[in-house]
């Protein structure tokens, strides 16, 4: 489930990223390479748990699957702040900068 999470999250990422290309000021690049990432990390831990426990790894118990689909969800947060506190930080639009630097 954690791989199917952030393999979700990474196309919708760049779908995203892809239709804003021309000016791509929500700098949503770096969501894409972090959910990638994160894909290809969950792929990779499928390859070996299925080396691992053979066909078994086809049936999971309902409360593992649970626990990884919150596992998955919690890693897509996580690069959603990421990005996001990223995005404030370098402000493409100068809007924060605006209301915090703005004279009355």
């Amino acid at each position: 489930m954690t791989l199917l999470t952030t393999v979700f999250a990474a196309i919708i990422s760049t779908v995203v990223w892809y239709k804003n290309l021309p000016g791509n000021e929500m700098r949503t690049g770096i969501l894409c390479w972090m959910y990638w990432g994160a894909s290809l990390m969950w792929f990779v831990d499928a390859v070996f748990e299925y080396l691992e426990l053979g066909a078994d790894y086809f049936t999971p118990e309902l409360a593992d699957m649970v626990n990884d689909f919150y596992l998955g969800l919690s890693v897509v947060a996580l690069g959603l702040i990421i990005w996001l506190v990223r995005l404030l930080y370098l402000d493409p639009k100068g809007v924060l900068k605006e209301v915090l630097f703005k004279k009355k």
